[in-house]
């Protein structure tokens, strides 16, 4: 088998066998195959697009590169969650505590910041003392004893992915369907769940900017699913606009508690609550949206998931009292308000811009080397369809970089659009593919 011939059968139009999809992966992921002929049969797959078969296939090839975990010693159907990225979502930190508290085994790995999008790992680390490294034995023994543990994605776990995913950041491919539907399923499946939760996201903070481009990505990921025997929902959510209040570690984290208390912002709720509900049917706990929506609330509303959260950070060393006191999470040093230039209505806000403002602020990085400032970030004050007068504050920057204030200040104050009348709303989920 010759790497030439598949690069000349793709680049043709034709189907790649499942020994040949094999053969590259392996042949790459071991230095055999150069980045100059990876990156040709890239570039084929782009333009030419692969099939449900041909997906799945480079899916599983992807999974075996590297170490799979077995979630078996765990009772019961273990659900995970994965978002395809977004501005201010913490969702998982109230998720995962609300849905293991309904009885539903969470036992997931989360990523870390890059570019605009945040990551869970970096929200748990602003909790003092919290370990976000576990190894396998004591993760699994976690989620035996307590339903949940979250814990840093290891480079064990498809290493072919990680490959792969840099060459196609340099050569223009990122942005093809089959190529980031086999990247996201190949991570969960190799993280041992039995059903996955996919939150794919659309809008001006997201990688899928249309709703119709996100239904795509969507569809793909399910029918991967359908092909190598994994339950799989995926629900497309907005993200024109930051999802709650806060964007940036600590402050988001400090949300979440609030969430978790039975508060919070009404977006961050009704999606925890959506995604929640259909974690629960594909973890056999209710047949049933309504039932199983009805059973978070209470969790919500009763204190359940709080204690679970609680339970979380108490296992994985963390600072417990911040759960009673979220105001004992680190604050930034420096604070500016970004004020309005008129009266109005926020019509729309550009959320990429919100993101990279909080980039510069110190609570993302543009490089995985880059250092993280967990107190930094944008409180969002104003959002569309919210009235504001001339000089009120549309939001908040927090940092330690007082030199970071200006720049960032003049990002968020372009990203708002404010109008004489009040838009119409958006719905936040916009359409769910099982």
């Amino acid at each position: 088998m010759q790497m030439y011939d598949l690069i000349l059968k793709k680049r043709n139009g034709g189907e790649l066998t499942t020994e040949e999809i094999n053969y590259f992966v392996a042949g790459y992921t071991t230095g055999e195959i150069p980045d100059y002929q990876a990156a040709a049969l890239l570039m084929a797959i782009y333009f030419r697009g692969m099939n449900g078969r041909e997906t799945a296939d480079l899916t599983i090839a992807i999974v075996d590169s590297g170490e799979k975990i077995n979630l078996g010693r765990i009772p019961g159907v273990k659900v995970d969650k994965h978002s395809t990225g977004g501005v201010g979502d913490k969702t998982t930190l109230v998720l995962a505590p609300l849905v293991a508290a309904a009885g539903v085994p969470v036992a997931k790995m989360s990523g870390r910041a890059l570019g605009h999008t945040g990551g869970t790992i970096d929200k748990l680390e602003s909790i003092p003392g919290f370990k976000v490294n576990l190894d396998p034995g004591a993760f699994i023994e976690q989620v035996r004893q307590i339903n949940i543990a979250l814990t840093a994605q290891t480079g064990r776990i498809a290493p072919a992915d990680k490959k792969l995913y840099a060459l196609r950041d340099v050569t223009a491919t990122v942005d093809s369907i089959p190529l980031i539907a086999s990247s996201v399923v190949s991570k969960k499946i190799a993280s041992g769940a039995d059903a996955i939760l996919l939150d794919v996201k659309c809008g001006s903070g997201a990688f899928m900017r249309t709703g119709e481009e996100a239904a795509e990505l969507a569809r793909a990921m399910v029918e991967i699913g359908k092909q190598v025997n994994r339950r799989m929902v995926a629900v497309v959510t907005d993200m024109s606009r930051p999802l709650g209040r806060a964007v940036g570690n600590a402050m988001e984290v400090r949300e979440a508690i609030e969430t978790l208390r039975g508060g919070g912002p009404p977006d961050l709720r009704e999606l925890c609550l959506t995604l929640g509900a259909h974690m629960l049917i594909l973890g056999g706990k209710s047949r049933e949206f309504d039932s199983a929506r009805r059973i978070l609330e209470d969790l919500l509303a009763g204190g359940g998931a709080l204690q679970k959260f609680k339970a979380l950070v108490e296992a994985q060393g963390g600072d417990v009292t911040v759960v009673d006191n979220p105001g004992a999470l680190p604050m930034a040093k420096y604070r500016r308000e970004v004020a309005a230039p008129a009266d109005g209505y926020v019509h729309a806000i550009d959320t990429l811009r919100v993101g990279r403002a909080a980039m510069v602020l110190g609570a993302g990085r543009a490089a995985k080397e880059d250092p993280i400032d967990h107190t930094a970030g944008v409180e969002i004050n104003k959002k569309p369809g919210d009235f504001v007068n001339r000089g009120e504050p549309l939001a908040v920057l927090h940092t330690n970089r007082e030199h970071a204030l200006e720049g960032a200040a003049g990002m968020v104050a372009a990203a708002y659009t404010l109008s004489e009348n009040s838009p119409a709303q958006t719905p936040l989920i916009l359409e769910t593919i099982s």
